[in-house]
């Protein structure tokens, strides 16, 4: 015979139904919290950076390791100036670039000095001291630079060397430069890949 329950008892099994999945889904979201919130933590930990391979000349000392890599897109701005001996060349003024992450982010700006300065508020100025010829006749050296000065709690902080590689166009161009110039100014579009190094911890 079929068994007849009463609605009173119906609605007492459907309360107990409710009150079972209720606490299998409390018992589920601590995990898939837990999981969201790794991937998360993903996302946005910064990515562990590899030193660049790069000639002798323009490797970093040791116990310093990468910190931040950033690629830089925009150009060298050159004046016309003369020299000692009288002869007129196109001089460096400045940088004039974008800083962009690896996912293609604009973080920061390159300028005079030369200078670094990413939108954490962190910036550093640098003295090259060391470089070796691009790959490409057409395209500006490779450098190693030491930090000279840092400032803000950011990201280049504790920032003491830098390396630009992989550099491609920058040198002046085929505009005249005399007396007849002097004190005019070029650009040059330019990329390159720069990576910041600090001490180990």
């Amino acid at each position: 015979m079929p068994t007849h329950f009463s609605c009173a008892t119906i609605f007492k099994m459907r309360k107990l139904l409710f009150a079972a999945a209720a606490v299998v889904a409390l018992a589920l979201f601590p995990a898939a919290s837990l999981v969201n919130a790794q991937s998360n933590a993903q996302k946005d930990s910064p990515a562990v950076e590899s030193a660049p391979d790069v000639p002798d000349a323009i490797t970093v000392p040791a116990g310093l390791e990468p910190v931040l890599f950033v690629r830089g897109s925009g150009s060298q701005v050159y004046t016309c100036q003369a020299a000692s001996d009288g002869k007129y060349s196109w001089t460096l003024k400045e940088p004039q670039a974008e800083l962009k992450d690896r996912k293609d982010k604009v973080i920061g700006q390159h300028s005079a000095g030369p200078k670094w300065a990413l939108k954490d508020g962190s910036e550093v100025t640098g003295k090259a001291v060391a470089h070796v010829e691009s790959l490409d006749d057409a395209s500006v050296p490779w450098l190693l630079i030491n930090v000279v000065s840092n400032s803000g709690k950011g990201a280049l902080a504790k920032v003491t060397t830098i390396q630009r590689v992989h550099t491609h166009g920058g040198k002046p161009g085929d505009d005249p430069c005399d007396a007849a110039h002097k004190d005019a100014e070029s650009k040059s579009s330019y990329t390159a890949d720069y990576y910041f190094y600090a001490p180990k911890n």
